[in-house]
């Protein structure tokens, strides 16, 4: 649950970060931003008693996170009716590596959200796939075809509010015990970005690559 005087989520017992609890974090703006840069999202539920997990595209408008894919998936089907689900997003920022094998870590941000799927209206669903060509890639939407009748019925989408949801954050170097600090092993951090390469046209282009797709970044 949202609280706008604070911004931040409400904690709840689901989203209290026990483990290490100095590393989570509660703030909207945090949570939000995590949840933009990333590209995929991991959607844990249950179904015939057992647990599932799917990776998937995601992408935030406001306070909703959506999920889209064929109108036929199992997934997104027992989500629309009700299931609860689990969604969890991760960014790898770093290697921690420490003096002793035990230390070793990673840099990361991470994000769990609970809560009930439901369905986008078919009037909204245009401006809601829109949104997830620009969390993809900023500026795509306004050169591409929109898609028609046929591929917006054969198309679900999910709409899951974002009210019960935390973070953890690891920053920062190796924690070593006292006594190992003075073994002759290299320490520290690998950081770890996500870089695009080159980008590599489609047969038949004749258009010239966008500066969006040039200078992409996340």
């Amino acid at each position: 649950m949202t609280n706008v005087a604070t911004e931040t989520m409400t904690m709840t017992e689901r989203t209290r970060v026990r483990r290490l609890a100095e590393r989570g974090h509660y703030e909207t703006a945090t949570i939000h931003a995590i949840l933009d840069e990333a590209l995929i999202c991991h959607v844990g539920f249950v179904i015939d008693d057992r647990p599932v997990v799917i990776p998937t595209i995601h992408w935030r408008e406001g306070n909703m996170l959506y999920f889209h894919g064929s109108a036929a998936s199992r997934m997104l089907r027992s989500l629309r009716d009700g299931v609860d689900a689990c969604v969890t997003v991760t960014l790898l920022d770093g290697l921690v590596l420490a003096r002793s094998a035990f230390h070793h870590s990673m840099n990361y941000r991470s994000v769990v959200v609970f809560g009930k799927a439901q369905p986008v209206p078919e009037e909204d669903k245009v401006r809601v796939l829109e949104s997830l060509v620009e969390h993809v890639v900023r500026g795509r939407s306004k050169e591409i075809r929109e898609p028609n009748l046929k591929e917006l019925r054969q198309t679900l989408v999910l709409a899951l509010p974002i009210d019960e949801a935390s973070a953890k954050i690891r920053t920062g170097g190796p924690v070593d015990d006292e006594e190992d600090y003075a073994l002759p092993v290299w320490a520290g951090v690998l950081p770890l970005t996500l870089t695009p390469g080159a980008a590599i046209a489609d047969r038949d282009v004749t258009a010239e690559v966008p500066e969006y797709v040039k200078t992409y970044a996340r």
